[in-house]
C-alpha cells in the first residue's frame, strides 16, 4: 500500500487557517439595521406616478417594462424621506435609461404634478454616467461623471449593479459597485419620496425592454455612525451655474463672495452698512423696518432690457423686501426706495402690508407690487426656508414665477397696465415701468432677508 506523504504541521495549520478565513469572509454579516422598502412579494408601500410603464413583482424583484406613448414613469414610496442611506441592486437593458429618484415630489402647483427632484442616474450608454446626479424636471445635470473615469468604468453591462446613496443634510454622495461616483452639496429640496424610474421611449425604440431592482433597503437613524467618507471633491451648487444654465446663456448676477457688479442705488459704491456677505449669502440686515433707511437699496451696475432673472430668497418673521426691475436710479432722489417694477417679497401672514395696496392683494409675496396680485394658491415655502423668484420679461410680456409655478403675467406698456398704474401709488411717476432697460434692484426695507443664486439671462429681441 502506498502512503500519502504527510504534510508538515506548519503547512497544514496555515492551510486550515486560510480555509477558516475564507469561510468567515464569505459569511460576514452586515449588522447595519436596514429597513426593507420592498417586501419581495408585493408593491405595498409604493404607488405609480407619471406614465403608465408596467411595474410588477417577479421572483422577489421589481420589474419595470417600457411601453410606447407614455412619459417617464415612477414607482414611488408612499413615505417621504429626508436624511437617509439607501442601497439597492439593479440590472438594466443596455438600450434603456432609468434612475433612482430621491427627495422628489409631485405637486399640483408644479407642472401639473410632474415628478421632479434629485435623480441618481442609471445610464448604460457609452456616456456611462450611472450614479451621477440629475435634477429631474428642474435644473438638469448637477453632478455628471465626465471627470470620474473610475466610476464610469465601474458599471457592469448586462449584470447586477449595486448603488449606495447617502443623503444627509445638504450633502448627497453616491457609490456604484463600491466605487465613489458623485458628491454633491445642494439644498434645493430637503425631503421627498424615493422612486424607481422607467424612462419614456420614442416610437423608434422597441417597447418591452426591462429594468429589474432588488434588495431595496434604507437606513434613517444614527446615520453619522454608518456614513462613509468619499475621496471626491464635492460639487457645491450655491452661487454656481448648472451645466444646462451655462449652455442656455445664463450668467451669475452675484458671485457669492464680493460686491462686484453691484452698488448702492444712490451711491457710486456698495453701501458700507446695512448689508452683509457671509457664507455665500447676501443679506440685508434688520434696521427697524423703514424703507431704505440704513444701507439702502442695491442695484446692478449694468442695465438690462429683455431678460430672465432667478433669485433665491429667505424671509424672517414679519420680513419685507423686494426685487425691482427696469429701475431708474435718477428718479426719486428723496426718501424711500428707488423706482421700478417690483416682485414683492413679504411675510404675508405677519406683515401689515399684505392687507394694504391700491389693488386687493397686490402687496403679497410674488405680486407685482401695488398693481397685480399673485395667484392666492401660490406655492410658498414657510418662513425660514428658501423660495425661488423667477421673473421673465420678453417683448413687454412679463411673468412672475414662484418655486416653479407661474403666479401672474401682464403686458408692460399696454392700456390695461397703464390703467393699473393710474390707480396706484406710482401714478405720480410719468411712464412708470416703461423704460426699455433699467437696473435690477434688491430692496432694503429694514428687515432681515437673505439672497443667493442670483442669475440672469439676457434675451435677444429676435428670440
Amino acid at each position: 500500500m502506498k502512503l500519502r506523504p504527510k504534510l508538515p504541521s506548519t503547512l497544514f495549520s496555515a492551510t486550515l487557517l486560510a480555509f477558516i478565513l475564507i469561510g468567515c469572509a464569505g459569511t460576514e454579516k452586515d449588522n447595519t439595521p436596514w429597513v426593507n422598502l420592498f417586501d419581495g412579494k408585493t408593491l405595498n408601500g409604493w404607488n405609480q406616478k407619471g406614465g403608465v410603464a408596467k411595474y410588477e413583482v417577479v421572483d422577489g424583484t421589481i420589474v419595470g417594462t417600457t411601453v410606447h406613448n407614455t412619459p417617464n414613469s415612477f414607482m414611488t414610496t408612499n413615505e417621504m424621506y429626508g436624511d437617509f442611506i439607501l442601497e439597492l441592486d439593479y440590472k438594466v437593458d443596455p438600450s434603456m435609461n432609468s434612475g433612482i429618484q430621491i427627495r422628489s415630489n409631485s405637486l399640483p402647483t408644479y407642472m401639473d404634478g410632474r415628478v421632479h427632484g434629485y435623480q441618481v442616474e442609471i445610464d448604460p450608454s457609452e456616456r456611462a454616467w450611472s450614479a451621477g446626479i440629475f435634477d429631474e424636471a428642474r435644473r438638469g445635470w448637477l453632478n455628471p461623471l465626465d471627470n470620474n473615469p473610475k466610476a464610469q468604468q465601474a458599471f457592469k453591462q448586462n449584470d447586477w449593479n449595486h448603488y449606495r446613496i447617502e443623503a444627509i443634510g445638504d450633502t448627497i454622495k453616491t457609490w456604484i459597485n463600491d466605487v465613489p461616483a458623485a458628491y454633491l452639496i445642494d439644498d434645493k429640496t430637503a425631503s421627498g419620496f424615493i422612486a424607481l424610474q422607467v424612462h419614456g421611449i420614442g416610437k423608434d425604440k422597441t417597447q418591452g425592454t426591462q429594468i429589474v431592482w432588488k434588495n431595496v433597503k434604507i437606513l434613517t437613524d444614527n446615520l453619522e455612525a454608518y456614513s462613509r467618507k468619499s475621496p471626491l471633491t464635492p460639487i457645491n451648487t450655491k452661487n454656481k451655474l448648472t451645466i444646462g444654465e451655462e449652455k442656455d446663456g445664463w450668467k451669475l448676477l452675484w458671485d457669492g463672495e464680493t460686491t462686484k457688479g453691484w452698488r448702492g442705488a444712490r451711491l457710486d459704491d456698495f453701501p458700507e452698512i446695512g448689508w452683509e456677505i457671509k457664507d455665500g449669502l447676501l443679506t440685508v440686515l434688520a434696521s427697524g423696518g423703514e424703507e431704505s433707511a440704513a444701507g439702502g437699496d442695491i442695484v446692478t451696475t449694468d442695465l438690462y432690457g429683455d431678460f430672465e432673472l432667478k433669485v433665491d430668497f429667505k424671509l424672517t418673521e414679519g420680513g419685507n423686501s423686494g426685487i425691482k426691475y427696469y429701475v431708474n436710479t435718477d428718479i426719486n432722489k428723496g426718501p424711500g426706495s428707488s423706482i421700478g417694477l417690483e416682485y414683492q417679497i413679504l411675510d404675508d401672514a405677519r406683515h401689515p402690508d399684505a392687507k394694504l395696496g391700491n389693488h386687493d392683494g397686490s402687496r403679497t409675496v410674488a405680486s407685482l407690487y401695488d398693481l397685480i396680485q399673485a395667484d392666492p394658491n401660490k406655492p410658498i415655502n414657510p418662513i425660514g426656508e428658501w423660495n425661488t423668484a423667477h421673473i421673465k420679461s420678453i417683448n413687454n410680456h412679463v411673468e412672475h414665477w414662484l418655486n416653479g409655478t407661474k403666479v401672474l403675467e401682464y403686458e408692460r406698456k399696454s392700456d390695461d397696465y397703464r390703467k393699473l398704474v393710474s390707480e396706484s401709488k406710482y401714478v405720480k411717476w410719468p411712464n412708470f415701468g416703461e423704460g426699455d432697460e433699467g437696473h435690477i434692484l434688491l430692496q432694503d426695507h429694514g428687515d432681515l432677508v437673505s439672497f443667493k443664486n442670483i442669475k440672469i439671462k439676457r434675451i435677444n429681441k429676435s428670440e
